[in-house]
C-alpha cells in the first residue's frame, strides 16, 4: 500500500562520548529523559514514534508540520538541557509504501536516515520540498545542494530551526516556542484578560485541558524536564 507521510530521523549526538565520560547509568539515566520527552511531545502533535533506534528515534506523520513541530521542540529542549549532549535530525516526506501495517519502505524514509547523518549537532537538515508545509514560527536557511549517500544527484537542503526569543517575542505557555502575533497558529486568554499565544492547536487544546478549578492555570509541561 502506498501512503504520503512524512518521516523525521532524531539522533543524540554526543551519547558516545556521554557513556565515556560518566558512565553507562548517566547515559541512560539522559536517554531516559530523552525518550520520555520524546513521547510527550509527540503525544501531543500527534505524530507516531516509529522506531526507537537507540540513542535516536524514527518519527512519522500524515501532517508536515507537526513533524516538523515536533522535531524542532525537542531539539529546543535537549539544546538548553545541562548533559551535554546535542540533537540531530534528518526530515523528508512524500509517497512510501506501508509494510506490513507498521513498517514503511522507500525513498523519502532512506534520505530523512542520511540527512541525519550528514546534520551535526544542533542541525535539523530537511529537503527543501518540505518548506512549503513547515509551521510558520519555523525559521529556514537554504543552503546549497549536498551530495546524499547512494544518490545520484545532489538535492537541495534547508536548515530549520526556532526564532530567536527576544522582548518582542512571546512564549507558547506549554511548549516553550518563542511566538510573534503573526506566527501564532492559535490564540486564548488568560485568567486576566492577558493574551497567550499557540504555535498548534494541539498546544493550546492540552493548555484548555490544563485547567484545574478555581481559575489557577497549571504550568508547562515542560517545567518538569527542566527541573
Amino acid at each position: 500500500m502506498r501512503v504520503r507521510r512524512t518521516f523525521a530521523f532524531l539522533d543524540l549526538s554526543g551519547f558516545t562520548a556521554l557513556t565515556e565520560a560518566e558512565g553507562d547509568e548517566q547515559a541512560v539515566a539522559v536517554l531516559g529523559l530523552f525518550r520520555g520527552a520524546l513521547r510527550d511531545v509527540c503525544s501531543r502533535r500527534a505524530v507516531r514514534i516509529a522506531k526507537w533506534l537507540g540513542d535516536g528515534a524514527m518519527l512519522v506523520g500524515v501532517d508536515t508540520k507537526a513533524v516538523v513541530a515536533a522535531a524542532l521542540e525537542t531539539k529546543a529542549w535537549v539544546d538548553v538541557a545541562p548533559e551535554p549532549v546535542t540533537i540531530r535530525c534528518g526530515v523528508t516526506t512524500g509517497a512510501v509504501i506501508l509494510l506490513e501495517g507498521d513498517d514503511y519502505v522507500g525513498h523519502a524514509v532512506n534520505v530523512a536516515a542520511r540527512l541525519c547523518d550528514l546534520a551535526v549537532g544542533r542541525e535539523v537538515l530537511a529537503l527543501a520540498a518540505v518548506v512549503p508545509d513547515i509551521p510558520p514560527w519555523a525559521t529556514v536557511e537554504r543552503g546549497e545542494p549536498i551530495a546524499v549517500r547512494g544518490l545520484e544527484h545532489p538535492v537541495e537542503v534547508v536548515r530549520l530551526g526556532l526564532p530567536a526569543a527576544d522582548h518582542d517575542t512571546h512564549p507558547d505557555p506549554v511548549c516553550g516556542i518563542p511566538l510573534q502575533p503573526d506566527t501564532a497558529v492559535a490564540h486564548r486568554r488568560d485568567v486576566d484578560g492577558t493574551e497567550m499565544f499557540f504555535c498548534a492547536d494541539s498546544c493550546a487544546e492540552t493548555w484548555d485541558q490544563r485547567r484545574v478549578p478555581g481559575g489557577i492555570e497549571a504550568g508547562s509541561v515542560r517545567e518538569g524536564w527542566m527541573r
